[in-house]
């Protein structure tokens, strides 16, 4: 499942899509502008991955086709136009294994491992050195990757060598190098080896190689999960605990724990953390 602005993409037991909430350009894929307050069906075929932004969404198919739909004033469906689409579209003909979905660009791992990037490109967030929009996917430098993640204008990814590199916008040290400086290409973060990563609207979290969990970035609701409000420039060791998977939402987070304990923390004014409060929560709880 995925998790955009303000809505939410699933894939069942059947590995077909559902999707819900805001309609407005058409990024629940329905073929309307329908706001949806439970789950519908979105078409017939199945699917291997799907990924929620502002107001689009990509998803990969079965075949391993990469199909977009919903608002696309930055290109960020891919498909060299700004027309919005209420319905998944085929991009290109590659097959694809990863795909990532920021607030206005789009990320992708092709199925030879290698990263493209397309949409917005303010703050350098496709990571190809310049900020000019791209209206269809492009070549990232030459390495392979294994895993990326979307922020709001910043963007992760983990290399095939396990390494974390991270480019786009910096001003709240997000991008985890130590500095507020933005970066326009992939820039080496640490020397550390990395299982996972998740991108928040300006904070960002890893899961390690020893499943240790880390945070960076903004933390004025407490979201980096230290029990600071202490905005974070490189990655800091939150709890003991190890884990198993992550998630980050605009000032929230969420993780999975070995154990299988779902946990939240941060901001919870509308009760995103689903510990039946509003309370902002200081650490994972």
């Amino acid at each position: 499942a995925s998790a955009g602005y303000n809505h939410s993409i699933g894939r069942g037991p059947d590995s077909m899509i559902r999707a819900w909430g805001y309609n407005g350009y058409g990024q629940l894929g329905d073929e309307s502008t329908t706001s949806r307050n439970s789950p519908v069906l979105i078409g017939s075929c199945t699917w291997k991955a799907v990924a929620g932004g502002l107001h689009h969404s990509l998803g990969i198919r079965a075949d391993d086709k990469l199909f977009a739909w919903g608002w696309n004033e930055y290109y960020q469906l891919g498909d060299g136009t700004t027309t919005d689409r209420k319905s998944p579209i085929t991009i290109g003909s590659c097959t694809w294994k990863a795909i990532a979905a920021g607030f206005l660009h789009s990320l992708g791992i092709r199925a030879d491992g290698r990263l493209l990037a397309w949409g917005s490109n303010g703050s350098g967030r496709l990571g190809d050195g310049t900020t000019t929009k791209r209206t269809s996917p492009i070549l990232i430098g030459s390495c392979t990757w294994k895993a990326i993640a979307a922020g709001i204008a910043h963007s992760l990814g983990i290399r095939a060598d396990d390494r974390l590199l991270a480019w786009g916008s910096n001003n709240y040290g997000q991008l985890g190098d130590g500095t507020t400086t933005t970066r326009y290409s992939p820039t080496l973060i640490g020397s550390c080896t990395w299982k996972a990563i998740a991108a928040g609207q300006y904070h960002s979290l890893g899961i390690r190689a020893d499943d240790k969990l880390f945070a960076w970035g903004w933390n004025e609701y407490y979201q980096l999960g230290d029990g600071t409000t202490t905005d974070r420039k490189s990655p800091i060791t939150i709890g003991s605990c190890t884990w198993k998977a992550i998630s980050a939402g605009g000032s929230h987070s969420l993780g999975i724990r070995a154990d299988n304990r779902l946990l939240a923390w941060g901001r919870n004014n509308y009760g995103q953390l689903g510990d039946g409060t509003t309370t902002t929560r200081y650490s994972p709880t």
